[in-house]
């Protein structure tokens, strides 16, 4: 096992080792592509690019702006459910009309394999001609690929949220002679770059100065000297990706600002010295006492609701800061991150020496002009944004499936009642067996074919790689059903362990053992697998799921294609609606199912095996045995449902599906020996009893 799992980890490497693509969103033909979209003769028009490396290009036609082309990865940095950049190009009217899309980049598991690639392309491009400004929902975009709703909700989002970044950069969406920040440019700086020219403003304040202010008692029992800093505050705006994206890297700076109420503005702070400018008080208060911000006439006051800790800067010459904060503004406080405005520093004499003499040091700000957009770059459109889209994606999913959600949680919540009083229900048999096989007939038609809610391998993988590229908790967001199904297994896990998915919430695990119980009743001899074959060949699956994860090191792409062995999307996901080959595939897995219960499941299936290796951590041990179990009977092992259950007695909680079945012979005093034992016993008893009590009445 050891020189296989080398093998495999060598061969992500080699995979590793291939080239990859250029860059994301890089394409030689922007130009054919701009005057395709905007029919002109390609020798007509002139290309200049915004910022640079270049975050969108302006189309020309003899000094008249015809549109913009951007990526929405650069712009928006649309990811997908894999993690991965989903990344199309977009030619954009000055009025927010979709000129012409185009697919670069997607490693979607959905679309990955299975869905063909003019149907990705027709999807695309059916945006074209869609006015970016109107749309209000997912209602207004074209019909979403079949099997793949959420996918096409990131590629929309993706499109919609980067056009009108580009027109809201080039002040399409402004009002007349209003001057907003350009939250589209981006050049990458250093730490050195950005202090120097403006972007970062600082300053220090030494002991002796707040000595000044506040009396010469202050810090004297810390021994600092007069040059001692007192406090050190670097200060800036972080809303443009210019400062935001160079400070804290590309990812977190997505994720800061996905979680930005619509509009609001976001201050960066950080500090060193001896005085903390976030203080302790906050946490009670909700209110930094500190700090505040100063604009005109107005005091702005910062909260805990706005406040975002920042762990590290991303910049290799920045120094190490003692304390790093961001702050949401929103716009209802009045504050114009455009305009001047300072930042005071509340030093209270109360918290050094406990006396009550407060002095203030302020860090004056301006944004710096490039990063401006005026009244001479704005559109004379004065078209506004439709009401209640600044809604993320996740959400308006979340928001969109509540009837799917509710559906969920009630099978949920039924399956723990059936959990936790299972001794309850197995001694019943034939309540025991309605309950079963009526809850797999739910999994299979509502959460499978009605919901499309099959956990996958492909998440496990996705996760794997999120945790060593960068964790976003809005890529699991994205479908609720399956965030919702994996919250719930992993707690399970702890209780129950892998049985709890494999046996009552897989959709393709239900249709399997229903298919075999209808086979069964129609006299399908089934096939019995010596215990010794099956315990060398339900390795299979780790083997499998041991590769996947190898690819996905090297290549997410041919770990998604890799995947492809389960059967799920073909079954549950399309409902069959593939090519033949992966048809073919999935009925033969069926047809073998017919003959050993569920065969996919004991041998083939690699999320089995990866729910399987944490099994042993579960926490309870539910299901009952006997100390006859594997020496004088083995009748729950025969017909186990996937051969679980070892000859000696002992239930293998890897392989264990926790249906229950063990459980109701355990309670069955007319199946389990010991019981019938018992039983006979006490009828043999009351039978003698009986024959005595009628002798002695003669």
């Amino acid at each position: 096992m050891a020189r296989l799992i080398h093998l495999l980890l060598l061969a992500a490497a080699l995979v590793a080792s291939q080239p990859g693509l250029a860059g994301v969103g890089e394409l030689n033909s922007v130009r054919q592509f701009a005057s395709t979209a905007f029919s002109v003769t390609p020798a007509d028009i002139v290309l200049s690019d915004v910022d640079k490396p270049a975050t969108y290009t302006r189309v020309e036609l003899s000094g008249r702006l015809l549109g913009f082309v951007a990526s929405t990865w650069k712009v928006a940095g649309s990811v997908g459910y894999s993690g991965k950049p989903v990344d199309v190009l977009l030619a954009i009217s000055p009025e927010g009309q979709i000129k012409a899309a185009k697919l670069l980049e997607q490693t979607e598991p959905i679309l990955t394999i299975g869905i063909s690639p003019d149907d990705i392309a027709a999807f695309v491009g059916s945006f074209q001609g869609q006015d970016v400004l109107q749309q209000t929902a997912a209602t207004d975009s074209p019909t979403a690929i079949a099997g793949a709703t959420v996918s096409s909700g990131v590629i929309r989002d993706g499109i919609v949220r980067t056009a009108r970044a580009v027109l809201q950069a080039q002040s399409a969406l402004a009002d007349q002679g209003q001057r907003k920040l350009d939250l589209a440019g981006f050049t990458e700086r250093t730490w050195g770059e950005l202090t120097n020219n403006g972007y970062i403003v600082n300053r220090r304040i030494a002991v002796a100065e707040a000595r000044t202010l506040l009396g010469e008692e202050v810090y004297e029992a810390s021994g600092a000297s007069d040059d001692a800093p007192f406090a050190e505050l670097y200060v800036g705006v972080l809303s443009p990706p210019a400062i935001g994206q160079n400070l804290l890297g590309k990812q977190v700076y997505t994720a800061l600002v996905s979680s930005a109420p619509p509009e609001a503005a976001i201050i960066f702070v950080a500090g060193n010295g001896l005085y903390s400018f976030k203080g302790t008080q906050w946490k009670k208060s909700g209110v930094f006492d500190r700090i505040e911000l100063l604009q005109g006439d107005k005091t702005i006051k910062l909260t805990s609701n706005g406040y975002h800790a920042i762990d590290d800067l991303k910049l290799a010459d920045a120094p190490e800061f003692r304390e790093l904060a961001a702050f949401f503004v929103p716009p209802e406080s009045g504050f114009d991150p455009v305009k001047s405005w300072r930042l005071s520093l509340l030093a209270m004499k109360e918290q050094v020496l406990g006396a009550t003499r407060t002095g203030a040091f302020e860090v004056n700000y301006q944004v710096p002009g490039n990063l401006i957009i005026g009244p001479a770059e704005q559109s004379a459109t004065g078209v506004t944004l439709a009401e209640g889209e600044e809604v993320s994606l996740w959400q308006s999913n979340w928001l969109q499936r509540k009837p799917a959600i509710a559906a969920l949680g009630l099978m949920l919540t039924a399956l723990v009642a059936i959990l936790i009083f299972q001794d309850i229900l197995v001694r019943r048999r034939t309540l025991y067996n309605r309950v079963r096989f009526g809850f797999l007939l739910t999994t299979f038609l509502v959460l499978g074919l009605g919901l499309g809610a099959q956990l996958s391998v492909v998440h496990v993988l996705t996760f794997a790689q999120a945790l060593r590229t960068g964790f976003q908790w809005e890529t699991f967001l994205l479908d609720p059903l399956v965030f919702i199904l994996w919250s719930f297994v992993a707690a399970a896990l702890l209780f129950w362990g892998r049985g709890v998915f494999c046996g009552w919430l897989c959709p393709f695990g239900a249709l399997q053992e229903l298919i075999n119980a209808g086979a069964q009743r129609l006299g399908v001899r089934q096939i019995e697998v010596p215990f010794g074959l099956h315990e060398r060949l339900w390795p299979i699956k780790y083997i499998v799921f041991l590769a996947l994860f190898a690819l996905s090191l090297g290549s997410i792409t041919y770990a998604f294609t890799g995947a492809e062995i389960e059967p799920f999307k073909t079954v549950i996901t399309m409902k069959l609606a593939r090519s033949w080959p992966f048809v073919l595939f999935a009925c033969a897995l069926l047809l073998a199912g017919l003959f050993i219960e569920r065969f996919y499941c004991r041998y083939l299936c690699p999320l089995g095996a990866a729910l399987g290796i944490p099994a042993r951590l579960r926490m309870f041990e539910w299901l009952k045995r006997r100390h006859q179990c594997g020496r004088e009977c083995r009748i729950c092992a025969v017909h186990c449902t996937v051969q679980a259950i070892h000859p000696d007695g002992h239930i293998n909680p890897n392989e264990c599906i926790y249906c229950l079945k063990c459980q109701a012979n355990y309670f069955d005093d007319q199946t389990c020996p010991p019981l019938k034992a018992r039983r006979q016993r006490t009828e043999a008893l009351a039978g003698r009893s009986a024959g005595r009590g009628g002798g002695s009445d003669g």
